[in-house]
């Protein structure tokens, strides 16, 4: 009488592939010698094993489907689902077939690989920070090589199977533990995981596929960029291995510092001096900008410190339309040195002004100790 294999795994005849598989699962957890010293466990493990084998293969399957016994008939091998032969695997083996069965591999991984990013700096004026420029910069990077256009052989040359890996770009080692077998796959140290090694490798550029070469590249500097902002070059980095595509060049912006102006995101900075008397009567300066001259209104009576803002004279914006604005900072200068009619002269100013005997302000005096005087002084 024929073996009821679906019975075996607990089944009915129409389980898919999935059922199977997972009641194969259950079973063998419990029932692997390794894990269960039950002396009838392994009778029952290879049973299991044969049911799993026998549901699995397609034409075993239609022999017991048919009320056959696909053993008995010819059928095929022992009770290993995993082409062991009589007896049973360890459980390594049970793993594989847990995580995708037969001992399945990555696979070798391709030569040719993706190249990294480069980054270089540039050196930029303010005015060309600002307005905006075109510069040539000079790289030092990996470049496709042209004796082999990245394939590594020399000419008329070609790869060949690596013979350590037999081509799967992997080797595996087996390893006994309390819970079976363990097996280790790392990357083949022959052709480092490609399953392919060159035997005559080009000379220019030694198998890589790649060269060091020094090449120039113009580079469009948009206006108001900042000190500090990377501008992204695509495909201008490193050629990967093998001829992989190149990565990005990035170009960092180094603003030199300005003689005249220091700059605050898109505003612009700049101090003037003023003399004295014309900060008090008012005039009008001719400031020299980054667009030209421009004439700078100073009225009657302004004071040291004081900010004047000529708009739209500063940076572009990067994100938005328009621009910042040039921030000019007032210091009144008074004179150092006078000859007899000037001192006469402001001497009568001051006196006209009632400033020839001046006194403190009392907004100066409004902190503790000055409150303190004013109170024992009857204030």
């Amino acid at each position: 009488m024929a073996t009821d294999y679906y019975g075996v795994l607990g089944l009915s005849q129409g389980a898919t592939d999935k059922d199977i598989k997972s009641a194969y699962r259950r079973k063998a957890r419990d029932l692997h010698p390794d894990v269960n010293p039950d002396p009838g466990a392994k009778e029952e493990f290879q049973q299991v094993s044969r049911a799993y084998e026998a549901l699995t293969d397609p034409d075993k399957r239609r022999i017991v489907d048919l009320g056959g016994d696909p053993f008995e008939t010819g059928g095929g091998g022992g009770g290993n689902p995993f082409g062991g032969g009589a007896g049973f695997g360890g459980l390594g083996d049970i793993m594989d077939a847990f995580f995708g069965g037969g001992g399945a591999t990555r696979g070798p991984r391709s030569r040719t690989r993706a190249g990294g990013d480069a980054l270089i700096r540039v050196d930029l004026d303010l005015d060309e920070t600002v307005f905006g420029t075109t510069t040539e910069i000079t790289v030092d990077t990996a470049v496709l090589c042209t004796t082999c256009t990245g394939a590594g052989t020399a000419p008329g040359t070609h790869p060949t199977g690596c013979t350590t890996c037999g081509g799967r770009g992997e080797v595996q080692s087996v390893q006994r533990s309390f819970l079976g077998q363990v097996v280790a796959s790392r990357p083949c140290p022959t052709c480092g995981g490609t399953g392919q090694v060159i035997p005559e490798p080009c000379p220019q550029c030694a198998g890589d596929g790649r060269v060091r070469a020094r090449r120039t590249i113009p580079v469009k500097i948009p206006a108001g960029v900042e000190d500090g902002m990377r501008i992204r070059l695509s495909g201008h980095g490193e050629v990967g291995p093998g001829g992989g595509p190149a990565g990005d060049l990035y170009v960092e912006v180094r603003e030199r510092p300005h003689d005249v102006f220091t700059r605050d995101g898109e505003d612009l900075h700049c101090r003037v001096t003023v003399p004295m008397a014309a900060a008090a009567l008012g005039t009008t300066l001719t400031l020299r900008t980054l667009d030209g001259d421009e004439p700078l209104d100073i009225k009657p009576g302004t004071q040291s410190g004081s900010v004047l803002t000529l708009r739209a004279h500063g940076a572009p914006r990067l994100r938005a339309t328009g621009r910042g604005n040039l921030m000019v900072h007032v210091d009144v200068q008074t004179p150092t040195r006078l000859d007899a009619e000037q001192e006469e002269l402001l001497r009568k100013l001051a006196a006209l002004r009632g400033e020839d005997h001046p006194e403190a302000s009392r907004a100066q005096h409004n902190g503790l100790f000055g409150r303190v005087r004013d109170a024992f002084n009857g204030r």
